[in-house]
């Protein structure tokens, strides 16, 4: 395998994962989180970004109460319903040792590319996306195909986000993205966990700077560190004058009309560009394993 070459191709297979995951939503849906159930979404990176994105769409539908939380700082004492773990490799100690803290007492459900993992004897249910598994390091399909079954067990029709996924995969990148040496993503409502997730993508595969924010935050004081360097990326609808702002900084702005999932993929795609031209290999990333498994810690 030539560098990149893994992570190259999981993010072209993310509309077919997609349209994969919304059929599978209509399957496993008895075990999702049901209206009116108070939710706690959780993982680890990348993972934890989707479940950040997850809670928010589902407040705004009217579902529930759903608060997400970094595996290793959830607030378990609180009185929930269920708990949504998105994990893929299954192996990660601190999604582990979460669902054996709560075992017999909150029923949970564990979203994983490897069902057979030792996942499986920690969840209540399991949610099967071995289909959107990845060998790269860096996570691309599998963290939006879990957001994607999410959103489709919410109602969601994907229809169109498949549509724009396909675009993202196959329009060329505008060239002067690449040339830029500082990168701002922010997002509004559920958007704000993508933007996290987008700057966590550039710095894992690139090493590049990047920063991300809820886009009303970035007034107050980053857009200070905005110049002819930056590239500030809005996922959905920016806010009303926003623009204007950032371009007076010299900063190049951009917030496209695709849908923010498939505007995900665009930036994943930077990100391997990005890599590419720091001649670094972004299915191996530096300091950084497919799962995090502590040593001597509980899980």
């Amino acid at each position: 395998m030539t560098a990149a070459a893994h992570v190259t191709a999981e993010i072209a297979s993310q509309p077919a994962c997609w349209t994969r995951a919304a059929e599978l939503a209509a399957v496993v849906g008895h075990g999702l989180p049901q209206p009116g159930e108070r939710v706690a979404v959780v993982g680890c990176g990348t993972s934890f970004y989707m479940a950040r994105a997850y809670a928010v769409l589902r407040e705004r539908a009217g579902q529930g109460e759903t608060d997400a939380y970094a595996a290793s700082e959830a607030a378990l004492a609180r009185p929930y319903d269920r708990i949504v773990a998105i994990t893929r490799s299954g192996t990660t100690t601190e999604v582990l040792a979460l669902l054996d803290e709560v075992h017999g007492r909150i029923p949970t459900v564990a979203l994983t590319g490897v069902p057979d993992g030792p996942v499986a004897d920690c969840a209540n249910a399991l949610v099967d996306l071995s289909f959107a598994d990845e060998k790269s390091v860096v996570q691309t399909r599998f963290a939006t195909t879990a957001l994607q079954l999410l959103r489709a067990g919410l109602g969601f029709d994907l229809s169109a986000s498949v549509a724009d996924g396909e675009l993202a995969v196959e329009e060329p990148l505008p060239l002067a993205w690449a040339h830029r040496g500082q990168f701002t993503f922010l997002g509004r409502g559920w958007t704000v966990g993508l933007a996290d997730e987008a700057a966590l993508k550039l710095r894992e595969a690139a090493r590049a700077w990047t920063e991300s924010y809820a886009a009303m935050e970035y007034r107050h004081g980053p857009i200070s560190i905005s110049d002819e360097n930056s590239l500030v990326w809005s996922f959905g609808e920016p806010p009303a004058g926003l623009e204007d702002e950032v371009t007076a900084t010299g900063a190049l702005f951009t917030a496209d009309a695709l849908d923010p999932v498939a505007s995900l993929v665009r930036a994943q795609r930077l990100a391997v560009e990005l890599a590419a031209r720091r001649r670094m290999n972004p299915d191996r990333p530096r300091n950084l394993s497919r799962s995090v498994i502590l040593t001597g810690a509980a899980a």
